[in-house]
C-alpha cells in the first residue's frame, strides 16, 4: 500500500483523539490531544483497544507516536473524580486489556516518545517492545503526590524495566528522569536528537517487519515468558521454539541464502 495511507478512523470507531495510518506494512497510531498533552480519557483507551485488535493481515510491526510537544501527560485526571472502588478496578482493567493488546498482540510495537511521558503514557510505552526517545522527553510517575496509584499496569512492566527500587522512589518521591537519564535505566532503547524520533521508530519498525512472523512472535511474546520462569522451564521453552522457529520454510530458505552468499553478513552499523 501506499506510504502515509491513511486507516478509516470512522469504521474502526477511533475517537478524534487518535490518528491511524499506514506506510506499507507498518501501522501507525498517533495520539493526537496535543492541548492536553496527549492525556489519555477512557475513548482513547478503547481506541488503542480497537485498533490493536483490528490490524489487518499484512501489517507486520506498529509505532506508536504523539503530535506536539509531548508523547502522553497519562491519565486524564478529571474521569477520577466520581470514581468508586468498583468502577475504579474495571476501569484499571480496561487500560490492562488495552495495553495487554499492545504488549501480546500480533505484531512489535515502538514507541517514540518526546516532552512528557508521565504516569499513564510511561505505562503505554512500557508496554510497547521498543522505545524510541528524542532528547526532550523526560519520565515521571506522580501517582503518589496525585494520592493515586498507578494503574495501567505499570507495577508489573516498568518494575521489571528499571526495578522495584527505582519504580518506588519516583511515586514516592516524584524523582523526575531526563531523556539521557532514561535511556540509562532502560526506560528508552534508542536516544535520538529533536525532531528525528519518528523517522528512527519508523525505520526501526520497517525493519522489524521484514523478520518472519514467527521470529517476531518467539520474540515478544515467548522470550519474556522464558525469562520469568524458572531456568530448567526457560531451557525447554527455548528449546523448543527454536526447533520451530528453525523448521520453518521462510527461515530454511533464508538461511540457505545466507549460506549461498546471498544475503548480507552482519556487520558494524
Amino acid at each position: 500500500m501506499l506510504a502515509d495511507k491513511p486507516f478509516d478512523a470512522a469504521a474502526l470507531g477511533l475517537p478524534p483523539s487518535l490518528k491511524a495510518t499506514r506506510h506499507g506494512a507498518v501501522a501507525v497510531l498517533t495520539l493526537a490531544r496535543s492541548e492536553k498533552r496527549n492525556s489519555l480519557n477512557d475513548a482513547a483507551v478503547i481506541g488503542i483497544e480497537t485498533f490493536f485488535t483490528s490490524l489487518p493481515d499484512d501489517i507486520k510491526a506498529a509505532v506508536i507516536a504523539a503530535e506536539g510537544e509531548h508523547f502522553s501527560a497519562g491519565l486524564d485526571l478529571g474521569e477520577l473524580k466520581e470514581r468508586g472502588v468498583a468502577q475504579g478496578i474495571e476501569h484499571s482493567q480496561l487500560w490492562h486489556r488495552a495495553f495487554g493488546h499492545i504488549e501480546h498482540g500480533k505484531v512489535p510495537v515502538v514507541a517514540v516518545m518526546q516532552g512528557a511521558t508521565v504516569g499513564g503514557g510511561l505505562e503505554l510505552a512500557a508496554a510497547c517492545h521498543v522505545r524510541v526517545a528524542e532528547r526532550s522527553a523526560f519520565y515521571a510517575l506522580p501517582e503518589g503526590s496525585r494520592g493515586i496509584f498507578v494503574g495501567g499496569g505499570g507495577s508489573v512492566r516498568l518494575s521489571r524495566l528499571i526495578g522495584v527500587a527505582r519504580m518506588m522512589d519516583m511515586m514516592l518521591t516524584g524523582r523526575t528522569y531526563s531523556a539521557e537519564e532514561g535511556q540509562a535505566i532502560s526506560l528508552s532503547t534508542y536516544l535520538v536528537g529533536p525532531g528525528e524520533g519518528f523517522a528512527k521508530g519508523l525505520e526501526l519498525a520497517q525493519r522489524i517487519a521484514t523478520n518472519t512472523p514467527l521470529t517476531n512472535f518467539a520474540v515478544t511474546q515467548i522470550l519474556p515468558r522464558i525469562a520469568e520462569s524458572d531456568p530448567a522451564t526457560g531451557y525447554a521453552t527455548e528449546a523448543l521454539m527454536s526447533a520451530i522457529a528453525q523448521a520453518d520454510g521462510e527461515a530454511k530458505k533464508r538461511l540457505m541464502d545466507f549460506l549461498e552468499k546471498r544475503a548480507p553478513k552482519v556487520t558494524r552499523s
